[in-house]
């Protein structure tokens, strides 16, 4: 029977009320989409059964890669990119293989569920972030002697402390988990009321539940496959490289793409009297901020202080106005039709299943702020001690202030997954550096308040993304606060050893020449002489332009020079574009993998004496007839 005689027989299904039609469409269409229908069956585990000690085994050994990779990226681009999914794919893989191994073997007695996942991905991520967080490529190396002595006869360059592993440890221990506890009252109100997005959380969570699906182990599997691959490729190519690198200017980092000439000038001056004129002293040094240094480190200040800027006031100015819309929302009431009880909002079987998960196990408020206040004592007695240039008062100001930042970053990073905490950091340098002083020890004073703010929002930032993450997978509240405390327990003793095998093997850290140069380091140095001088005192001391208009050049090229390259899908054919979004993460992760790893063994290569044994330079005519 067709369908016209169905309709005028009477027995069809337009004979249905409409709006019974349209609630039986969506039921359908929800148990097409709903994730939550498929994992039905399968009890949710503790949020003690979620940690369990195969996690934080796992957890730790990607700890230490992720570590490496995001350490060279700080002394290098000083760009990091988000190790979220990445984080989440390697956690998959190492224990589902353990698990296969053991189940073979007849020992398997727990399996791999995505909650356990998810709490590998907090972890590594919480560790990892502490690498970034730590500031090893931008304030902390910042303090020490080695970049004060860049900076020439500049205001402040008696006032370093070098890198110790002492008190870097402390220091992180002191400062990295009042974050965390900052954030915890409001998780609620973030996930479940303002049911903010945080993209790379969301993300994550989406990568982890097609996982623990049958289709989504084949996934994985070609995911990993793909990684393998690039992985070995770039491994093997940042091997190569390094044959050729036996002396400064040498290796395939050094290669004048666009010229000898364009090489020899960085790419980023031109050293042609016709427009430069008479700026500095000849007899000064390439590092002198009296001197062409002057330009360079301080005309990128400006920039990145004013893209800072601009970047700060819209991401606020968004969350403002989110917070506005999202109390207006919940302010308004509920809308009455023809007498009928008000309309309510029909949450989908997978919100209802999630948010039941995720308010079971609630985190005392008590315990947040209990914990709170302490952390806050122990900062304001210890911090002194270690920087006795940063004053009890100053330590005071800061966590009050902080829990207000934590939660305008963490709201900002649900809305636009971006993450200010550097942006906060630099607030800090400029509000303590000049209340303690340039003669007070202003620039050590401001760079350690730096570390203090970075720390706890960006801890903060991060918590409320996994949250989201344990929201989308019913990992519990509680597993994941647990799993970000060893993590970042984890990275407040893993980075700093990382970055001591990177300051011990390479004596030229930190030098413009060096493969290391940590740019940031110098940046934010020269911002906390700023923050503690004044812009008027700024001028006397630091060269100004001549007026032609071509001094925006360095800065320019100090972004140009500092560019990460990610790659990423390439087109596919239409019968293969489930093949080519599957091993886009896997080819990624693997090219991201390689920069970081290689510094491993280059670093125990320097350690015990062992040198590349070729240099490829290129050299010019003249050059070569000096020579």
């Amino acid at each position: 029977m067709g369908r016209d005689d169905r309709v005028e027989s009477g027995c069809g299904l337009e004979d249905e009320p409409k709006d019974k039609m349209h609630a039986r469409k969506e039921e359908e269409e929800e148990m097409v989409m709903s994730v939550e229908r498929v994992f039905e069956s399968k009890e949710v585990p503790s949020w003690r059964q979620q940690l369990t000690v195969r996690a934080f085994v796992v957890s730790f050994v990607l700890s230490v890669l992720f570590s490496f990779i995001v350490m060279k990226l700080n002394l290098t681009t000083g760009i990091i990119p988000s190790l979220n999914v990445s984080a989440g794919l390697l956690g998959f893989f190492f224990v589902k293989t353990w698990t296969k191994v053991l189940e073979k073997s007849g020992m398997l007695q727990v399996p791999f569920t995505r909650q356990e996942n998810t709490v590998i991905q907090t972890c590594v991520v919480a560790s990892a972030g502490i690498t970034f967080s730590g500031g090893f490529g931008s304030y902390l190396f910042g303090m020490s002697g080695r970049i004060a002595d860049q900076s020439g006869g500049a205001p402040g360059a008696t006032d370093y402390k070098d890198p110790s592993l002492s008190w870097i440890i402390g220091f992180l221990l002191i400062v990295s988990f009042v974050g965390l506890l900052a954030v915890v009252p409001l998780r609620k109100i973030m996930i479940i009321d303002f049911k903010l997005t945080y993209p790379s959380g969301t993300a994550t969570a989406h990568l982890i539940n097609s996982f623990h699906t049958p289709e989504g182990a084949k996934l994985a599997k070609k995911q990993v496959r793909a990684l393998g691959k690039f992985f070995s490729f770039s491994f093997f190519w940042g091997f190569f490289q390094w044959f050729y690198t036996a002396a400064d200017g040498c290796g395939f980092a050094n290669f004048p793409t666009l010229g000898l000439k364009a090489f020899e000038n960085r790419f980023y001056f031109d050293f042609s009297a016709t427009y430069v004129g008479d700026w500095y002293s000849a007899h000064l040094g390439p590092g002198d901020t009296h001197g062409l240094q002057g330009y360079k480190v301080f005309i990128s200040i400006a920039m990145i202080l004013g893209d800072g800027l601009y970047n700060f006031c819209k991401v606020l100015s968004r969350t403002l106005l989110g917070l506005y819309h999202q109390v207006r929302e919940k302010n308004r009431l509920p809308r009455v039709v023809n007498g009928s009880t008000p309309e309510s909002p029909q949450l989908s079987f997978d919100d209802q299943r999630r948010t039941s998960v995720f308010l079971k196990d609630q985190i005392p408020t008590s315990f947040a702020i209990g914990g709170y206040v302490v952390i806050a004592i122990i900062s304001i007695i210890s911090l002194p001690h270690i920087f006795h240039q940063l004053k009890w008062y100053h330590i005071l100001v800061m966590y009050l202030a902080a829990p207000a930042l934590s939660f305008c970053n963490a709201y900002g990073c649900g809305l636009t997954d971006w993450s200010l905490a550097s942006t906060y950091g630099k607030l800090a340098i400029f509000v303590i550096g000049s209340w303690a002083g340039a003669s007070h020890g202003g620039v050590l004073a401001g760079l350690t308040a730096c570390g203090v703010m970075m720390n706890i929002v960006s801890t903060a930032a991060d918590l409320t993304q996994d949250f989201k993450t344990g929201y989308l997978t019913l990992a519990s509240p509680r597993s994941m606060f647990v799993s970000q405390v060893i993590g970042t327990a984890m990275g407040c003793v893993i980075s700093p050893c990382v970055f001591w095998l990177f300051y011990k093997a390479f004596k030229d850290l930190g030098l413009p020449t060096s493969a290391y140069p940590a740019p940031y380091a110098n940046i934010y140095r020269n911002m906390a002489i700023l923050g503690g001088l004044g812009p008027q005192e700024v001028l006397q001391v630091h060269p100004a332009p001549d007026g032609h208009g071509d001094t925006v050049l360095p800065g320019i090229v100090f972004h140009h020079r500092h560019v990460h390259w990610e790659p990423d899908c390439v087109p596919v054919e239409e019968e293969r574009q489930g093949q080519g979004r599957c091993v886009c993460t896997g080819s990624r992760l693997g090219t991201d993998l390689r920069g970081g790893i290689w510094s491993l063994p280059s670093s125990i290569l320097a350690l015990a004496g062992v040198k590349p044994p070729i240099c490829m330079k290129f050299l010019s005519r003249k050059e070569l007839k000096s020579s």
